[in-house]
């Protein structure tokens, strides 16, 4: 029972995503010079899942905070995840890079929020953060999984969608996963 309300929400929250736009997106990340993710707690997460399967795919991605990130430049992009458009150092960081000549993608619920108003792009997911607004869909999840689902499910669409661009197939994936394992 919960397995398939479960993706019911998740289902109505994608069906308002516009697929058109992951696939500029996609193609912003592949015309980016190098790619970084920043996110917050759960968040946080879904960037750096992100971050690896990019790197799978042959991109140079970084996760700001991590202690081998490099400095930002212009042409490079910043892709910022916050559920509530407000976690103060995504807004932060995306008004840092943007002020270096860097383009921000910005994936959050508010498309009226702080993070998104210093964007140079919004994507919109409708989904229910732990704020629980007014105009949030409703949700049986308790906090922002619902975001966070969709979250992750739009990150391998935007990947595969990369993957199809710079023609990278499992076979050249799978050689770039980790063999330390």
């Amino acid at each position: 029972m919960y397995i398939q309300t479960i993706l019911k929400e998740i289902d109505t929250v994608l069906r308002q995503v516009e697929e058109n736009q992951l696939q500029d997106i996609a193609l912003q990340l592949k015309k980016a010079n190098r790619i970084f993710v920043i996110g917050e707690g759960r968040s946080g997460l879904m960037a750096k899942s992100f971050a690896m399967r990019l790197m799978h795919l042959g991109a140079t991605v970084y996760v700001v905070g991590e202690t081998i990130t490099p400095s930002i430049a212009s042409g490079d992009l910043l892709v910022a995840i916050s559920g509530s458009g407000t976690t103060k150092n995504v807004v932060w960081t995306a008004e840092k890079s943007r002020s270096l000549g860097c383009s921000v993608i910005a994936m959050t619920t508010n498309p009226e929020s702080a993070l998104a108003e210093v964007s140079t792009e919004i994507l919109h997911v409708p989904a229910a953060t732990k704020y629980r607004r007014e105009n949030e869909i409703k949700t049986i999840q308790p906090l922002g999984s619902l975001f966070d689902q969709c979250a992750h499910i739009i990150f391998d669409t935007l990947c595969l969608q990369f993957s199809k661009l710079n023609e990278v197939d499992h076979t050249v994936a799978f050689g770039r996963h980790s063999n330390l394992e």
